[in-house]
């Protein structure tokens, strides 16, 4: 998560800020239009200065503990996130993922149809998708997190999921439309949804939620047994092979 606060800083530090400038020409092209204002970059370090605040608390956490680290732990609620499979299924798995991430694109496109067909569909394992987009270098990543979201609104949240996460190099706006168009979503609606930014606040409260528990890398997954209202399990971060999960699933009790 250092990695992804260094970006973060420097992203903020190059952004130019907007100076009133009276005795400037009228007739010249105003040069503001393509930054930022100072309320903008205001915004953007509080934001900056609450990732650090959270990491900085995980940090002294670790530090308290003193005894050798084992595999990081977490407990999420997961009311109202995008899930897969069984309700009641033993085990679960939540991701936290970049649409435009090529790490994302390989668990995608080379482990989670396999888990889905012998774990999901067959009820033992239930799958929640949350976002953690890394603007600083996937400037389409938040737009695609938000219309996975909009799609949702019309029960295509999964389908649209899918082919997104197989194509991310096709995440702007109007191929999002055509490709919500292919799965029959309205494409007036979803457009309007995500110029809107409806599901904004939505997509950083997963962020802000994946900074707290530590993971630092995309893909992020919380693997373990399910609990009423969620999930109590390890973290594990980065695109791991099928063989990993079937391990973990077995040491949970469930097996192929």
């Amino acid at each position: 998560m250092k990695k992804l606060l260094s970006f973060a800083c420097v992203a903020a530090l190059t952004l130019p800020l907007v100076a009133a400038d009276k005795n400037k020409d009228p007739k010249k092209k105003d040069a503001s239009a393509d930054t930022i204002t100072h309320e903008q970059a205001d915004q953007i370090l509080d934001e900056l200065r609450q990732i650090r605040q959270l990491l900085e608390k995980q940090g002294e956490a670790n530090a308290k503990a003193g005894a050798p680290a084992g595999p990081a732990r977490a407990r999420l609620h997961m009311e109202g996130a995008p899930m897969i499979g069984s309700k009641d299924a033993p085990i679960t798995v939540v991701e936290f993922s970049d649409y435009q991430c090529p790490f994302c694109q390989r668990f995608h496109t080379q482990v989670y149809g396999d888990l889905k067909k012998d774990f999901i569909d067959t009820g033992k394992v239930r799958f929640y998708s949350r976002d953690l987009p890394i603007d600083q270098l996937h400037p389409n990543a938040t737009r695609a997190a938000q219309a996975a979201r909009c799609a949702g609104d019309q029960g295509q949240f999964w389908a649209l999921r899918d082919i997104m996460s197989a194509h991310p190099e096709a995440l702007d706006l109007n191929s999002l439309v055509a490709d919500a168009t292919a799965v029959k979503i309205n494409p007036d609606t979803f457009r309007k949804c995500v110029e809107t930014e409806k599901y904004k606040e939505a997509v950083k409260g997963d962020l802000l939620e994946a900074m707290k528990i530590g993971a630092d890398g995309t893909p992020s997954f919380v693997v373990g047994k399910s609990t009423p209202d969620g999930v109590d399990g390890e973290l594990v971060v980065g695109a791991q092979p099928y063989t990993v999960f079937q391990e973990k699933f077995k040491l949970l009790g469930v097996e192929k």
